[in-house]
């Protein structure tokens, strides 16, 4: 992307991006203290696999290595997809879903700038549609697991398949909160019931409120860095709370607080970090208002009713489809004409 002419010192591409790196750090750090070391492993390996590929695709395709690789804009989309991928899931699940991400969602429709879905959500949702068992074998916080692994031992388990003889993978796994509430649901299990299970925590998941507390944190930083707007945070988690306060007041009993489902899943990750993608998004304010109102509706209908737990990559791929009907209907007024 070239900066307007008449735009003086814009940031440049590079600067937005290494900025959302660091906004992500606190959640990363909070994440490996609480599930162990598996994650630092998986994002080193998807951000080696996305720069390899980008660089491969780049010189397929006769364009200059070096000025793409430096604007951190592959190492964005790896990052992403393997904090949406469970820790320890094996070394080919990485990465074939991140040179999928790279090859197919951002350098066959041209690269930067090009891409109208978020790479790092379709090599997500490419991922979970394939390989469903995997992508749903998330580790227990070490606070809850049976048998806690070292980072050698989640070394191992990734790229062999392996475990010390006396631990089993059911030991150090459990289903996410997310998982268990549907499945309890339809067992005709009261909602008090469901949320006494060790795997939730005061408002959320156990382990994982204080990594979206985290994200917050780093999303504060990239607003305060004027680096994305409110419109698509506050949109997306207002229409995630909106709608699922109104399911909560109608039946407490079937639905689960609007609290539970901030605190919960990818909400915090998608509205900070996934949503706000400048590429695959709207262009125009009130654009950005209806496109992530769209995604948190779609998240919390595909979350409360559909086949999968979560529902953040679905909502924005959808959503992304939808990018140009929005953009042509949120142009604003241009001066001396009417509307």
């Amino acid at each position: 992307m070239n900066r307007s002419p008449h735009i003086t010192n814009a940031p440049t591409v590079s600067s937005i991006m290494s900025k959302v790196l660091i906004g992500l750090l606190p959640g990363i750090i909070v994440y490996a203290w609480l599930f162990g070391g598996g994650i630092i492993i998986t994002l080193t390996l998807a951000t080696a696999t996305a720069l390899v590929t980008e660089a491969l695709m780049l010189k397929l395709r006769k364009r200059s290595i070096q000025p793409f690789l430096s604007d951190y804009s592959a190492i964005i989309t790896a990052w992403l997809l393997a904090l949406a991928i469970p820790p320890l899931a094996p070394w080919w699940l990485i990465v074939v879903g991140t040179a999928f991400a790279i090859i197919v969602a951002k350098q066959l429709y041209g690269g930067l700038g090009y891409n109208p879905f978020n790479p790092a959500m379709v090599g997500y949702a490419v991922l979970l549609i394939s390989f469903p068992v995997i992508m749903t074998k998330w580790p227990a916080a070490l606070s809850l697991a049976q048998t806690k692994l070292s980072f050698m031992d989640q070394f191992h388990y990734i790229f062999s398949a392996t475990l010390p003889s006396n631990v089993n993978i059911d030991a150090v796994t459990s289903a996410t909160p997310l998982d268990y509430l549907k499945t309890q649901l339809k067992l005709n299990q009261s909602m008090t019931v469901i949320q006494s299970a060790p795997i939730f925590g005061i408002v959320g998941s156990k382990g994982v409120e204080m990594i979206v507390l985290a994200y917050l944190a780093g999303g504060l930083f990239l607003l305060q860095q004027r680096i994305i707007t409110w419109h698509l945070p506050i949109a997306f988690l207002g229409a995630i709370a909106a709608i699922a306060g109104l399911f909560w007041i109608i039946d407490s009993t079937q639905f689960a607080s609007p609290m539970f489902h901030l605190f919960s899943g990818a909400s915090m990750l998608g509205a900070f970090f996934i949503l706000t993608d400048p590429i695959s998004g709207p262009t125009t304010q009130k654009g950005k208002l209806y496109f992530a109102a769209g995604a948190g509706i779609i998240t919390y209908l595909v979350r409360v009713y559909g086949g999968y737990p979560d529902g953040v990559a679905f909502a924005v791929i959808f959503m992304n489809i939808c990018v140009p009907l929005i953009d042509m209907y949120t142009q604003p007024r241009v001066f001396g004409h009417r509307e």
